[in-house]
């Protein structure tokens, strides 16, 4: 079967809305791939730290909660690293290993999000040529998102990693193929 061209023209003339827009996809994969593994933990697991040195899933998710509402409020006028953020705090463990405790740093979770979300949505392709900084550093915009990008895909794959240990292999949901599942999906897709 004979593939497509794709239109390098269209590709080309609207890269930087573009470049918004898989920005945006990838976020938000990055965070379902997040809470699919929040959702396949009971309380205790979600609060547990398997060695120490290491963070549990809370704690990651507290603290990936703070970057966002530090470097997302006011994207473009402000420091990325707000005066008001404690940024060690966000690695102590919550006293209280509760339902009610899970519920609150998943609802300050969300509100990182949508602040994330929020600026995004905002950005022209104007915005992508500005300057921003963080900690004082300048950065072009592009390069303070792909930053970002970089810095949530790394703790993701960390709580990903931590509650599939919880959980066990056998036990695990996947949010992308399973193991052995590739030759099947391939064929699947290419119609074979």
């Amino acid at each position: 079967m004979m593939q497509k061209k794709p239109n390098i023209d269209s590709l080309t003339s609207c890269a930087p809305l573009g470049e918004l827009a898989t920005w945006r996809q990838v976020i938000e994969r990055q965070k379902a791939f997040g809470e699919h593994a929040f959702n396949q933990l009971s309380d205790e697991q979600f609060f547990t730290i398997l060695a120490p040195g290491l963070n549990s899933c809370a704690v990651i998710a507290n603290h990936l909660a703070g970057n966002m509402l530090s470097r997302w409020t006011d994207f473009l006028t402000t420091d990325g690293e707000k005066a008001n953020r404690d940024r060690d705090t966000e690695f102590d463990p919550p006293a209280q290993h509760t339902a009610d405790e899970r519920a609150k740093i998943m609802e300050r979770w969300e509100l990182g999000w949508s602040t994330l979300f929020g600026a995004i949505d905002l950005l022209t392709a104007e915005d992508l040529s500005k300057i921003v900084t963080i900690r004082k550093v300048e950065h072009p915009v592009h390069a303070a998102v792909v930053r970002q990008i970089d810095h949530y895909s790394f703790h993701i794959g960390q709580i990903n990693i931590v509650a599939r240990q919880l959980v066990g292999t056998d036990g695990w949901q996947w949010f992308t193929l399973a193991p052995g599942g590739t030759k099947a999906f391939n064929k699947e897709l290419m119609g074979e």
